[in-house]
């Protein structure tokens, strides 16, 4: 059954499995671990003693392999939904022994097409053996090609063994060993980034930092592996796990990662003696007593079940999450009702505005002038009408008088703005303008010029182009919300984002920047500024044309990474101290009209650990259109991706 439930999370984590030895009664395997509380089993297919070479040799080739039990033993849906095949743990595909490495190949291959055969989902492959991996990635790959959905787990030990290790326990570890994430980068760069190969952590006693810890959370990981003897005991007698280990878990159930519990019990507890779960009926006793390893299950249903309930954003964006969109083309295309729609939910925002737009009234015009005069108020791109209520609430509550002007270019939005000026009676008050900004011939200069053009890299939407055009209607001393805005970039390792990409097997995909709510994503390093705009902008050179060269620096206890791209931000300063944003430190809360931007490498470039990571970006402009191109240079040099805007760019 389930961990438990939790508003919001439909995510494979809330279902828990075990490891298990050999066993050729699947049904009765089975049938005590499904009833014992777990939902699958990790289970060996093929009696660890076969060797094809034995039997080749005692029966003349003819010899039946020893699978757990004929595909028959289980119904289809079991098979499925309860059973992750567990591959032969001896197999050594890069033995320096021809007859190992031959019958590895060979068992290896049965094994996982055996596994196909039963539509398993999931097999789980065994950790690399030594240095070099090359034939047994090899063999996987060739696999790969031809196999069905079914995904396949490559084991690999949590562990860096170098002086950032939590919780000690060194001494356990032999000395010498790489990085883990090394095994895995080798294997999974031998394998082309396939998208049906993952991880499946083997959790151990100690941990490393957590700036290690976190390059993981982008990677492709499907499983956890914890260990009894991974488990401290808690006062009572009970097993528990550190502090880090508990923050880790919450880090496994966030990211959809399933839990996996191995080994035998090494805590004395009465049989059918429970801490955690309160909630169990009489008739679970027999079978919690059948199955030794109920209380580590139920601890771990503990700290599924104490984590907060997802906030009501976050159940909001779940159906986002690394699906990637391409952003909108703004001067192009009229957005439609929906789209409107969702934005105008979005009250943090319109919040933000009235209050930039409140301390504007307020600076603009004193108390004594309040009742003679009148300020002028643009709103450019008014769309459907909320930041023209957000600047009429913001004149009644400072008491001033205002004259709106509500500019839009959607005849659709138009028709709204007319419905919603008559509705609320603010026909003294609001002029409709049917214009694009860029040609708009304005009656009279404004005092305060109000917009919100602003994308998910902050003038990737071409805010500075259409203010530009409509700068020439706000007074010389006139005050434009927003007053400045700066994008941001940083590198990311996100393996789903890159496979989602590469899966279109084209050069456009990798030449174009996406808007993605950003989840299976590991920030390897602070986002640092890109490109300023201000407004409005008097300058007698001005061009909106940017270069800017950027140097990130991997945390030295992190190890090595892979960046599979960019995530970019904005921050905007609306007036004064109001400002508004997605940069991650600074974002402002519970704000969801802008998901962050993504701009993908072509190939990924592996970082080592303390090194530069040079990234230059460019914001190019032409007569018809504005794009952006971007490279690495350092540890290696990239093509440069988007040249001349060939693949994406955003129309005038």
């Amino acid at each position: 059954m389930p961990l438990g439930e939790r508003l919001g999370d439909k995510s494979d984590s809330r279902y828990c499995g075990v490891e298990t030895e050999f066993n050729d009664d699947m049904p009765q395997l089975l049938s005590v671990n499904i009833n014992g509380g777990f939902d699958f089993v990790v289970s060996p297919l093929m009696d660890p003693t076969y060797r094809p070479s034995l039997v080749d040799a005692g029966n003349n080739g003819s010899g039946i392999p020893p699978f757990a039990g004929s595909d028959l033993v289980l119904s289809p849906l079991q098979w499925s939904s309860h059973v992750v095949g567990k591959i032969s743990s001896w197999i050594d595909l890069d033995s320096e022994d021809d007859i190992v490495r031959k019958d590895s190949e060979i068992t290896l291959k049965q094994e996982l097409a055996w596994a196909s055969h039963l539509s398993l989902q999931a097999c789980l492959l065994p950790t690399p053996k030594g240095a070099s991996c090359a034939n047994y990635a090899r063999c996987v790959n060739q696999i790969l090609q031809n196999l069905n959905n079914m995904q396949l787990w490559l084991r690999i030990p949590l562990e860096k063994t170098d002086d950032d290790a939590i919780n000690g326990h060194l001494d356990n570890l032999s000395k010498g060993q790489v990085d883990s994430w090394e095994i895995w980068n080798c294997f999974r760069l031998l394998c082309e980034h396939h998208s049906q190969l993952s991880i499946a952590f083997d959790v151990l006693c100690s941990l490393p930092s957590a700036n290690s810890l976190g390059r993981w959370f982008g990677e492709s990981v499907r499983a956890a592996i914890i260990h009894t003897n991974s488990f401290l005991t808690n006062a009572r007698g009970y097993p528990c796990l550190s502090k880090h280990h508990q923050k880790l878990m919450t880090g496994f159930f966030n990211h959809s990662i399933q839990i996996v519990i191995s080994g035998t019990p090494v805590h004395n507890l009465p049989m059918g003696s429970l801490e955690f779960s309160t909630n169990q009926t009489d008739n679970h006793i027999e079978s919690i007593q059948r199955q030794p390893l109920r209380p580590y299950l139920d601890y771990v249903a503990y700290l599924y079940q104490k984590m907060d309930p997802l906030p009501e954003q976050e159940r909001f964006e779940l159906g986002y999450r690394d699906f990637l969109q391409s952003p909108l083309q703004p001067l192009m295309d009229n957005l439609e009702a929906q789209t409107y729609e969702t934005f105008e939910k979005d009250t943090v925002k319109y919040i933000q505005y009235q209050r930039a737009i409140s301390k504007a009234l307020l600076d603009r015009i004193s108390d004594e002038e309040a009742s003679i005069k009148t300020t002028v108020l643009m709103v450019v791109g008014a769309g459907r009408g909320p930041l023209v209520r957000a600047s009429l609430q913001a004149a009644e509550e400072t008491g001033r008088k205002l004259r709106v002007f509500a500019v839009e270019k959607n005849p659709n939005a138009i028709v709204t703005l007319h419905s919603l000026v008559k509705l609320e009676g603010w026909e003294n008050v609001v002029k409709i303008v049917s214009c694009d900004m860029r040609c708009w011939d304005a009656p009279e200069k404004a005092d305060i010029l109000v917009s919100e053009l602003l994308g998910s890299f902050g003038d990737n939407e071409l805010s500075p182009e259409c203010l530009d055009g409509a700068q020439r209607f706000l007074k010389q001393d006139g005050i434009s919300i927003p007053s400045s805005y700066t994008s941001f970039i940083q590198p990311v390792t996100t393996s789903k984002l890159y496979n989602d990409v590469k899966s279109h097997k084209d050069l456009v995909h990798f030449e174009t920047a996406y808007v993605v709510k950003l989840h299976r994503v590991a920030r390897l390093a602070p986002s640092q500024p890109v490109f300023t705009f201000t407004h409005p902008d008097y300058s007698a050179t001005k061009n909106n044309q940017r270069y800017k060269k950027l140097q990130f620096k991997i945390p030295h206890d992190s190890g090595s990474v892979m960046v599979h791209g960019f995530a970019g931000y904005f921050d905007a300063t609306l007036y004064k101290d109001v400002h508004l944003g997605i940069e991650p430190l600074t974002a402002t809360p519970n704000m969801f009209s802008w998901f962050p931007i993504f701009f993908p490498l072509r190939t990924p470039v592996c970082v080592q650990s303390g090194s530069p990571l040079e990234v230059h970006l460019w914001r190019c402009c032409g007569s018809t259109k504005v794009w952006y191109e971007w490279c690495v240079t350092c540890p290696v040099a990239s093509p440069i991706h988007n040249s001349n805007g060939r693949s994406y760019w955003v129309g005038l």
